[in-house]
Order: C-alpha cells, then sequence, then structure tokens
C-alpha cells in the first residue's frame, strides 16, 4: 500500500491501523479488498473527509491519498511530508 499524504492545518487527530487491504481510520472501517487491479474505487464513495483521492490499484497495490492534520507549529516533515510505501500492517506511523 503507497499512502500519499496531503497536510491540512487542522486541530483534530488522524489514527489510522492498516490489515491487509482494510484501514482503520478513527474507529471506522474502510475495506478496499473488493478493488480489483487496475480499478479504483472514486473519492465520493468513500464518504469520509479524510481521502483526498480515489483509490486505486495499481500493479496489485492500493494508492491513495489522507488528509494529514497539522498543527501550526508542525514540523517540516509534517507540513512537507514524503509518500509512505511499503506501509506495513498496524498503526501507521505519520510524520510529526
Amino acid at each position: 500500500m503507497t499512502i500519499n499524504l496531503s497536510p491540512q492545518r487542522r486541530d483534530d487527530m488522524l489514527t489510522v491501523t492498516k490489515a491487509g487491504d482494510v484501514l482503520i481510520i478513527n474507529d471506522t472501517e474502510f475495506d478496499f479488498t473488493q478493488v480489483p487491479d487496475g480499478g479504483l474505487l472514486p473519492l465520493e464513495a468513500l464518504n469520509s473527509d479524510w481521502f483526498q483521492s480515489d483509490v486505486e490499484r495499481i500493479d496489485g497495490e492500493l494508492v491513495l491519498t489522507l488528509t494529514l492534520p497539522v498543527t501550526a507549529n508542525a514540523s517540516e516533515a509534517a507540513r512537507f511530508p514524503q509518500r509512505l510505501t511499503d506501509v506495513p500492517d498496524g498503526e501507521v506511523e505519520f510524520p510529526q
């Protein structure tokens, strides 16, 4: 799974746990197991403010963009985050 991050000035928290093709975002489960290779799930179907793009499966890998909430005094790493690639199962670590 590849997760692109789109930083936004927000005070709320983002917690994401990955389990295979399932993401649990702030206690809401999003199951992408049915997205076929070369297919996509449109952003409008996700019904969540945390997603900033369609969810695509490219060469067998899910690719998506999430909102990354940042505070006014966020680090440069959080304000200009790198893409997260080969994200392992478990809690997803974001730049602080």
